[in-house]
């Protein structure tokens, strides 16, 4: 990992777009936009050409900032020296790449319409600015489009934490006030869908929270009238990629007759042509960094135990209340962690974006009208 000395200045200006805590949580892809866009402020290239290959070294540097998860170095918890902190760890860089391809299409595009670099360049820096926040609000008109699709009295399936998919049922919720109750998976490792549940808790819809590996049981114990999901890319071929397990739910769901929606932003639409899970590029391993490492607890055993709670006036030190419950796998074991899996467009129903309602057939055609 690159010193604090030696950082690029788009990862720099990535990091502090990750790491701010005055705005609601900002997309990769429109992140990725902003540091670009800072790129061309700075930028001394005299020529368009130059332009260009800043933009394309930025553009480079964060895919793969993103692939390492996202290294940077953070004050210790304990105060004592530095540590290292994942802002990215177990997230695909597939949705940076798409908004930041996106955006270099366009500036190719402004070169060839406006032959005067000065003028290009202005013209590029303030339509770039509007389309980062066009996309900010992607999310919302998404939320009311796709918020005809929730019905009163229904209970709906999800998994993980997607920004979108909250977005979409508190409005759906606490606007257009009806009465549904959300059974989330919880999102293992990072508990993304445990934090999800008291977002929804705390506006009021009934919640209940799943083991990842109950997926298949509450959907058929269950009456799920939809499974709604979030994506960190939509492929050409109109299939998903999103948090690992997506997979597994869309093929429940298929056989259980549930219909399976996506809700993703259309920078998220990457031309990429996956099959399959093996088509997937490849993602950081341990070795890249050791984000991907985690540790297997007995937590039945600890919950048993009294959960790590402490007494009135004990500090508890949870890593120390953990050590035992850890279960100590000898070095011959082998643990995989992918964070993403692919969905194919068969077991996809419909997907929710700002362009409207779209079939997964339909990806491909505005794919190219975004791309010309």
């Amino acid at each position: 990992m690159m010193s604090s000395s030696q950082q690029h200045p788009a990862i720099t200006d990535l990091c502090q777009h990750l790491l701010s805590t005055t705005s609601k949580r900002i997309p990769l892809p429109v992140a990725a936009i902003r540091v670009l866009l800072s790129t061309i402020r700075r930028s001394h290239a005299e020529t368009m050409m130059g332009l260009q290959a800043e933009l394309r070294e930025a553009s480079d540097m964060m895919v793969d900032f993103a692939k390492r998860g996202g290294p940077v170095e953070v004050d210790a918890d304990d105060g004592n020296g530095k540590s290292i902190k994942y802002l990215l760890a177990n997230r695909s860089h597939t949705a940076l790449t798409s908004g930041t391809h996106l955006f270099l299409k366009y500036v190719t595009r402004a070169s060839l319409e406006t032959p005067d670099f000065t003028l290009c360049k202005s013209q590029v820096l303030e339509r770039g600015t509007k389309f980062a926040e066009f996309s900010l609000a992607a999310r919302d008109r998404i939320a009311s489009t796709a918020c005809n699709f929730i019905r009163e009295g229904s209970t709906i399936l999800t998994h993980g934490r997607s920004s979108v998919v909250e977005a979409l049922l508190l409005r759906a919720a606490t606007v257009e006030k009806k009465r549904f109750k959300v059974i989330v998976l919880e999102g293992r490792p990072d508990a993304g869908g445990a934090k999800s549940a008291k977002t929804y808790d705390a506006a009021g819809i009934p919640t209940v929270l799943i083991l990842d590996s109950a997926m298949g049981y509450i959907a058929e114990r269950t009456r799920i009238d939809m499974v709604l999901v979030g994506a960190e890319g939509v492929a050409e071929n109109g299939g998903v990629v999103n948090k690992v397990g997506t997979f597994a739910l869309g093929i429940a769901a298929k056989e259980l007759g549930v219909p399976f929606y996506v809700a993703a932003e259309s920078y998220k639409f990457t031309r990429m042509f996956p099959l399959n899970n093996a088509d997937l590029p490849e993602i950081s391993s341990e070795e890249d960094g050791g984000f991907n490492g985690i540790k297997f607890l007995d937590t039945l055993a600890w919950s048993g135990d009294g959960g790590g709670k402490k007494n009135e006036g004990e500090v508890a030190n949870t890593g120390k209340s953990l050590e035992k419950y850890e279960v100590d796998l000898p070095k011959s074991v082998v643990v995989e962690n992918p964070p993403c899996d692919f969905t194919p467009a068969k077991y996809i129903t419909l997907l929710f974006t700002d362009l409207g309602v779209l079939t997964p057939s339909a990806v491909s055609d505005e794919l190219i009208r975004l791309y010309q």
